[in-house]
């Protein structure tokens, strides 16, 4: 068989069950926090910024607002955040961490800890791996 039709020799296949496994492992942790993976990106996003809009959101996570919109207002609802609208601009809508949501920080610093110490790497290489996917995912995205 030509080595092309051959799952394993995709590159996309290969990236998609890394993902998968990775999201196994993230799970139990995720529940415990009872979060979500989106959930936890946008998070990831809050503490290091406090405060985002939407538009930037949708942006940096790759998610339309048909679907951040609502998990933003459930996480709202969890008291992790809080959701206004800019007086300068009514169609602005800014996403600010709360208390209980920076609180949630320190309990998720597992999960990252946990994907390290799983994957047999050192710190540069899964450094140098996330770089080189990350051109890869910006070359695509570029082309398509």
């Amino acid at each position: 068989m030509d080595q092309q039709f051959k799952l394993d020799s995709h590159l996309c296949f290969s990236l998609y069950a890394c993902s998968r496994a990775i999201f196994r492992m993230y799970r139990p942790m995720l529940d415990e926090l009872n979060l979500t993976y989106p959930q936890y990106l946008v998070l990831l996003v809050l503490w290091d910024q406090q405060e985002s809009s939407i538009k930037e959101l949708s942006q940096v996570l790759s998610l339309d607002s048909g679907t951040l919109t609502p998990m933003l207002k459930r996480m709202e609802a969890s008291g992790l955040l809080e959701r206004n609208r800019s007086r300068e601009d009514e169609r602005i809508v800014t996403v600010r961490i709360t208390d209980k949501g920076r609180e949630l920080q320190q309990s998720a610093g597992c999960i990252p800890t946990s994907l390290i110490e799983s994957s047999g790497l050192d710190l540069a290489q899964l450094s140098a791996l996330n770089e080189t996917i990350r051109m890869l995912m910006n070359n695509v995205e570029h082309h398509s």
